[in-house]
C-alpha cells in the first residue's frame, strides 16, 4: 500500500487499509469535517499520470456522483494528492457478494432480490447514460440495507484508445503476473471484441451474476443446473449472445427478477435443495461462440476434456504483465521470451522488473499466473515434448526446472543465442551469435556439434514432424543475412525461405517464420520436406524472438513497437499545438513529404507512413530486421531507409506506396544511412562510419551510383540537409567540443559558415530558402539566411520552447520536421504511457491458417 494510517488525503484522515486491486488501493478514512467515515479509493500512478485519463476521470466522476438510487454506492469527492487521483465514496459495512460465493450458492429468493437491487440501480444508472461495464460480484457489496452497486462507472478509466492491441476496456481486480485484460467471465461479447457499448452490456453481465449466485458456480465453466423454468429463461435472455436477444432494459429486467422473487419462483431453496424442479441452462452453445478472451477460457476447457470433441473456433485473448514489468530487452535477444507447450495448453516466459528477469507460467484455461522460483535471470525458455519440464538459461547455464515447479536442475554450460529446440531426449541449441548449433542430452552432459557455422551462424532450430529432421536459421554473418535451412537425418541441407529466421512447424502443414517484424506461414509437407506453396504474411508487428507456435495450432507473440507510446503534434511558430489524428505509438524520426500530405515515421525499428487526408498508418517494408531513418524523394515518390536486408546497413530506396521491391543504393562501410536528397533528385548525401574518422559525410550520384566524401574529417559530421537552391548543405559537426550547426558549399565553390552560436543539432531548411531551424536543447530556433551570392546567417532567435521528443542520436539525426509553407512544425511528444507489455495469444490459430493459406493434400 503506498499510503499509512493517519496520512491525510486533504481533509481526510487514513485509518486502516481495506484492500487493493487493477484500479489501486482502497482505504477507510474520516472526514475531519463532517466527522464520517468514508472509504477512499486512490487510483494507481498507472492511471493518474496520464493528462487524457484524468481528464475523462473527472468528467466521469462528475457524472456518476449525480446518481442518487438507494442501490448504488454514492461518490462523495474526487481529489488530488502529490501525484494520485483519488475517489471518496461511501462507506459500507457487508461484505461483496464476491465473499459470499466463496461460501456457495445463495437461496434462490435472496439470489433474485439482490439481483432485483442491482437491476433497478442499473436502470437509474442507464436513464443518466452511463454504463458501468465491470459488473461482478466484487462490485457488489452485501448491506442491511440491501445490496449496492460500486465502483460505478469507474472501470471506464481504463479503456485508453490507441493503447495497444486489446480492445478489451477493464481491468480484473488482481494484479499478479500475467493478469488478464478483463473480467472475462462476466463481460459480453461485443466488449470482449471492443464493439460500442451500451446497458444491454451490464445486463448481460447481471445475467452471469444471477447464475453464479444460483449454482455456486461461474457461467461457462461448465452445464450446470440453474433453477425452474422460468429463472432459466430469463437467464438465458441475459446471456444471448446478440444484444437485441437480450431483455432491452433494465427497467424490465427488474420487474421480472421482483415478479420473480415474490411470486411462484421464490420458494427460498438453492438449486442442489430442488432438483425436481430443476432445468439445464444452455448458455454455452450461444456465448462460446463470442471469441475473445472469454470465449479462450471455455473453449480450452472443451478441448482438454476427455470426452468431448475438440473446438474448432479461432479465440484471442490478452495476458498483459503488472505495471512496472516488461519483456527482456537485451540487445541481441531484442524480444518477448516466450513458449507454448506443445499441446498449446500452456505457457511460459520471462518477464522483466527493474534487473532482474524470471519465468512465468501459466495455464490457458486459468486466470493465474505462476512465478517459478528459481528462475532468476531466465531468458529462451522451452518445454519438453511432455510439457512437464521447462529448460531454459540463466547464468551462463542451460537449466531445466519442473513445470509445477521445484528444484533447478544443470544441464551444460551455455549463453543462449537464441530458443532451443527440446526434441524427445536431447536438446538442440545455439549458444552464441555466429555460432554452431549444438545438441546435449536432456538429463545432462556435455555438447556435441551437430552443424558448424562456417563463417555465419546457426540458430532458432525447430523439428519438423516426424523423424528426425529439422529446420534452423542459418545467417551469411553474426547478425544478418539469414536463410531458413531444413536439414535430414543423413546431412543434406536444402533452403526453404530466404531473408527469414526461427521456423516452426504446425502439425496442420505450415511452417511459420520471421521476417522484417513480421509473421509468415507457407503451407508445408512434412514428408518431402517441401515448402509446396506460396507464403503469406498472417501476422504484422512481432517482436524478434516474441513468438511461439504449439504443433497444435495456437499461438503467442509480442508486439514489436514496445516503448514508450507518443504523439504527433502540429506546433505552431509561437509555439501553439493542435494534434495530428493519428494513433499513440513509440515515433521517432518524422519526415513530412514533399506535398504536406503524409509523414514518414520510425515505429520501433522500421519506417511506416501516415496519410494524413486518410487518417491510414501503413508500414512501408517487410523485408530486413531495419527498415529506419526514412527520407522523401523530392517528388514525392519514393523513401530511402536505412536497412540490413544485405546484411550489414546500407541505403534502400523503395515506392512510398510500399509496392515494388527495394532497391540498394550504397554498398560502402558499416552504419550507412540517408539524410537528405537534392532538389532535382540526383544526388543523395547520405553518412557512413569509417575507421579514423567516426562519422563522415557522403554524396551519391544516384545516376551511375559513383559516391565521393563531402564530409570526412576526424570529428562527427552528420545530419546532412540540401538547401532549395541544392547549393549548399547543412550538418551538424562537433569540431569545436560541442554540436554546432554549419552550412558548407558543395564543390567547387570552397566555404564554412557556422549558424548556431549555444550549441544546435537537427538543421532543417525552410523551402523557402530563407530560414534554417535547428534545435538548441528544448528549443526550437530559427536563422534567417541567404543563398545569393554567398551563404550569410543572422542571429538565431527562439521560435518555441517544449517537452518536445529530441534525437537519441543529435549529431546525425532528426525527431521533428517542418511543413512545406515553413509555417508549422511536426513534434513529437510522450503522452505518459507505455505500450502494453503484453502477450496476444491466439487458441485454435491452425483453423485461421487454413483458411488464410491452403495446404495440399
Amino acid at each position: 500500500m503506498s499510503f499509512s494510517a493517519g496520512q491525510r488525503l486533504g481533509p481526510y484522515e487514513l485509518l486502516s487499509a481495506i484492500g487493493a486491486g487493477g484500479m489501486g488501493e482502497v482505504y477507510r478514512a474520516r472526514d475531519t469535517r463532517l466527522g464520517r467515515t468514508v472509504a477512499i479509493k486512490v487510483l494507481g500512478a498507472h492511471l493518474s499520470d496520464r493528462p487524457e485519463l484524468r481528464e475523462r476521470f473527472e468528467r466521469e466522476a462528475h457524472a456518476v456522483a449525480n446518481l442518487n438510487h438507494p442501490h448504488i454506492s454514492v461518490l462523495y469527492d474526487i481529489g488530488r494528492e502529490g501525484d494520485r487521483d483519488y475517489l471518496v465514496i461511501e462507506y459500507l459495512e457487508g461484505e461483496t457478494l464476491a465473499a459470499r460465493l466463496a461460501t456457495g450458492a445463495l437461496p434462490q429468493k435472496q439470489a433474485l432480490e439482490i439481483a432485483g437491487h442491482i437491476a433497478d440501480a442499473l436502470d437509474a444508472a442507464h436513464r443518466q447514460g452511463i454504463t458501468h461495464r465491470d459488473l461482478k460480484p466484487a462490485n457488489i457489496m452485501l448491506t442491511k440495507s440491501g445490496a449496492k452497486l460500486l465502483d460505478f462507472g469507474v472501470a471506464k478509466l481504463n479503456w485508453a484508445p490507441d493503447s495497444g492491441a486489446t480492445a478489451v476496456p477493464t481491468l480484473c481486480e488482481a494484479t499478479g503476473a500475467g493478469t488478464l485484460v478483463g473480467t472475462v467471465h462476466y463481460m459480453a461479447p461485443e466488449q470482449l471484441e471492443g464493439k460500442p457499448v451500451d446497458g444491454r452490456t451490464d445486463i448481460y453481465a447481471l445475467g452471469a451474476v444471477i447464475h453464479e449466485m444460483l449454482t455456486g458456480k461461474r457461467a461457462f465453466d461448465g452445464i450446470v443446473p440453474v433453477a425452474p423454468f422460468a429463472v432459466d429463461r430469463l437467464v438465458k435472455r441475459c446471456l444471448a449472445k446478440d444484444p437485441d436477444d437480450r431483455w432491452q432494459s433494465a427497467r424490465d429486467l427488474a420487474a421480472e427478477l421482483k415478479w420473480m422473487a415474490e411470486g411462484d419462483g421464490g420458494n427460498g431453496s438453492t438449486v442442489a435443495e430442488a432438483p425436481s424442479r430443476v432445468r439445464t441452462i444452455a448458455v454455452a452453445a450461444g456465448s462460446l461462440a463470442a471469441g475473445a478472451a472469454l470465449a479462450a477460457v471455455a473453449a480450452w476447457r472443451l478441448m482438454t476434456g476427455p470426452s468431448i470433441p475438440q473446438a474448432t473456433q479461432t479465440t484471442r485473448m490478452v495476458i498483459t504483465l503488472p505495471v512496472g514489468d516488461t519483456f527482456p530487452t537485451d540487445p541481441i535477444l531484442n524480444g518477448g521470451e516466450l513458449a507454448i507447450a506443445p499441446a498449446g495448453d500452456q505457457i511460459v516466459y520471462a518477464a522483466q522488473h527493474g534487473e532482474t528477469t524470471q519465468l512465468f507460467v501459466r495455464a490457458m484455461d486459468s486466470l493465474e499466473t505462476r512465478a517459478l522460483a528459481g528462475t532468476t535471470g531466465a531468458i529462451n525458455p522451452v518445454f519438453s515434448p511432455d510439457g512437464q519440464t521447462i529448460a531454459f538459461f540463466a547464468d551462463g547455464k542451460l537449466k531445466k526446472i519442473p513445470t509445477a515447479g521445484g528444484a533447478v536442475t544443470v544441464i551444460t554450460n551455455g549463453q543462449g543465442f537464441t530458443a532451443p529446440a527440446w526434441d524427445g531426449e536431447n536438446i538442440f541449441f545455439s549458444d552464441t551469435p555466429g555460432g554452431p548449433l549444438l545438441q546435449v542430452a536432456a538429463t545432462g552432459g556435455e555438447p556435441r556439434t551437430i552443424r558448424e557455422a562456417f563463417g555465419g551462424g546457426v540458430s532458432s532450430p525447430s523439428f519438423l514432424g516426424p523423424g528426425r529432421a529439422f529446420a534452423y536459421s542459418l545467417a551469411s554473418g553474426p547478425y544478418g543475412g539469414g536463410r531458413i535451412v531444413v536439414r535430414t537425418p543423413d546431412g543434406t541441407e536444402r533452403t526453404l525461405a530466404t531473408n527469414a529466421t526461427a521456423p516452426q512447424y504446425i502439425q496442420s502443414g505450415h511452417l511459420v517464420y520471421w521476417r522484417a517484424g513480421s509473421l509468415f506461414a507457407a503451407p508445408f509437407d512434412a514428408a518431402s520436406l517441401q515448402i509446396n506453396g506460396p507464403e503469406v504474411l498472417v501476422v504484422e508487428d512481432v517482436a524478434p524472438g516474441g513468438f511461439s507456435v504449439s504443433r497444435t495450432g495456437s499461438l503467442a507473440y509480442v508486439t514489436g513497437a514496445q516503448g514508450t507510446l507518443r504523439r504527433l503534434l502540429w506546433v505552431d511558430r509561437n509555439g501553439g499545438r493542435s494534434p495530428i489524428d493519428a494513433p499513440t505509438r513509440p515515433y521517432d524520426a518524422p519526415q513530412i513529404s514533399p506535398d504536406g500530405g503524409r509523414i514518414a515515421i520510425e515505429i520501433g525499428s522500421q519506417t511506416w507512413v501516415y496519410d494524413m487526408t486518410r487518417g491510414a498508418l501503413t508500414r512501408l517494408a517487410f523485408e530486413g530486421t531495419i527498415n529506419d531513418s526514412p527520407v522523401w524523394s523530392p517528388d514525392g515518390n519514393r523513401i530511402a531507409v536505412r536497412s540490413d536486408r544485405a546484411g550489414t546497413n546500407r541505403v534502400f530506396w523503395q515506392q512510398a506506396d510500399g509496392s515494388g521491391g527495394a532497391e540498394q543504393l550504397t554498398d560502402g562501410n558499416i552504419g550507412e544511412l540517408p539524410r537528405s536528397f537534392s532538389p532535382d533528385g540526383q544526388t543523395l548525401a547520405y553518412q557512413e562510419v569509417s575507421p579514423g574518422t567516426r562519422r563522415n559525410v557522403w554524396l551519391l550520384r544516384l545516376s551511375d551510383r559513383t559516391k565521393q566524401p563531402f564530409l570526412r574529417t576526424p570529428a562527427t559530421e552528420g545530419a546532412a540537409r540540401f538547401s532549395p537552391d541544392g547549393r549548399w548543405i547543412a550538418y551538424v559537426s562537433d569540431e569545436s567540443g560541442k554540436p554546432e550547426v554549419y552550412v558548407r558549399s558543395l564543390p567547387p565553390t570552397p566555404g564554412k559558415w557556422q549558424v548556431s552560436t549555444d550549441g544546435g543539432t537537427e538543421p532543417v531548411w525552410n523551402r523557402n530558402g530563407r530560414e534554417l531551424f535547428f534545435r538548441s536543447g528544448d528549443r526550437v530556433m530559427t536563422a534567417d539566411v541567404s543563398t545569393q551570392p554567398i551563404f550569410s546567417s543572422g542571429r538565431p532567435r527562439l521560435l518555441f520552447q517544449g517537452k518536445y521528443l529530441r534525437s537519441e542520436f543529435p549529431l546525425t539525426g532528426f525527431a521533428y520536421d517542418v511543413s512545406p509553407d515553413g509555417q508549422r512544425f511536426v513534434m513529437v511528444e510522450e503522452t505518459g504511457g507505455t505500450t502494453a507489455a503484453q502477450i496476444n495469444v491466439v487458441l485454435n490459430w491452425a483453423e485461421e491458417l487454413k483458411r488464410r493459406v491452403p495446404v495440399k493434400r
